[in-house]
């Protein structure tokens, strides 16, 4: 029933079930607009009103309550359908391989994919099985429709973002207002676009005049989420919050390091995404395409592939 995801407990300085209690929690409207923010909050009244807004408002609430009753009873379990709450997992990779989201965090952000990207997440790039590549990353998320970003620094902070839309390397932002930014650990929180600008996205390399790496929030030098091209390092720059999300810092220090990084295509694939992804890494990469032809070796594959539909 967890359809490929591990029911292992992941590493962190709270149980992520109990990270995940605290944030549903947060979301019970108490009287007066108050926030339940903490056991401090336990022994308040909540009256028959709040409860029920807070069921019918939170659908993780209601999802959780569904499975006591089924699970926990015995009652009516083939009526229990888990296929929305909980996405199939696809790795192509032969060998093991463990994911920095456990099951509750997984099911915590898919609830936040639009609903027709929910039922499958399929692993594009993890720096574990492809390295720690700033172009191996680009060679693998370019052209592959929605996909979830997650990283994981060295002080085990654990955040990521939400692309709406196909990863390109390119000068200019990208995406739209479904884009997202997230944090799983030390809390679960989803921070979605405010309006105030549209720099939901953006992927860059081999530029000498504007900077080089995967963002997504903020402004250049400025990002609510950067990963440099100089992988294994990144920045998370929202004093007091990021313009296009409303994010707070989302790494334990502004300038951060990170080892774990992982990219998920959600969905299915259209036959599009399925053709550009047989493009060269060499399309992706114009640095390594430069550099192929300083060396004065000759790319064996140019001719014989189909020519991508953006050139």
């Amino acid at each position: 029933e967890l359809r490929g995801w591990t029911g292992k407990e992941a590493p962190g300085p709270a149980p992520r079930v109990q990270v995940l209690a605290a944030q549903l929690l947060s979301e019970m409207k108490l009287q007066d607009g108050k926030r339940f923010l903490g056991p401090q909050w336990l022994d308040c009244d909540c009256d028959r009103a709040m409860i029920e807004d807070w069921v019918f408002r939170v659908p993780h609430v209601a999802i959780f309550l569904s499975v006591v009753i089924h699970k926990g009873f015995l009652v009516l379990c083939s009526s229990l359908d888990l296929t929305t709450l909980v996405p199939e997992r696809q790795v192509d990779q032969g060998r093991g391989f463990e994911s920095i989201l456990d099951i509750l965090s997984v099911m915590y952000i898919n609830a936040h994919l639009p609903r027709e990207q929910r039922h499958c997440w399929r692993l594009l790039f993890s720096s574990e099985l492809h390295g720690h590549s700033f172009s191996q990353l680009c060679g693998h998320i370019t052209h592959r429709g929605p996909c979830v970003a997650v990283l994981e620094d060295r002080d085990k902070h654990v955040f990521g973002g939400f692309a709406s839309c196909s990863w390109e390397v390119k000068p200019q932002f990208q995406g739209d207002d479904r884009c997202f930014l997230f944090s799983i650990c030390p809390s679960m929180a989803v921070y979605t676009h405010t309006g105030y600008n549209d720099h939901y996205m953006y992927l860059n390399h081999g530029q000498q005049t504007i900077p080089n790496g995967l963002g997504m929030g903020g402004q250049h030098n400025y990002f609510g989420l950067w990963v440099d091209v100089d992988f294994g390092k990144g920045h998370s720059r929202a004093k007091p919050t990021c313009t296009t999300y409303n994010s707070p810092q989302l790494s334990a220090q502004e300038n951060f390091q990170f080892d774990k990084m992982e990219v998920w295509a959600v969905g299915d694939p259209s036959e599009e995404q399925l053709a550009k992804s047989n493009k060269s890494i060499l399309d992706a990469d114009p640095e390594a395409q430069a550099l192929l032809e300083i060396s004065g070796r000759s790319r064996h594959s140019e001719g014989l592939r189909e020519i991508p539909d953006d050139e």
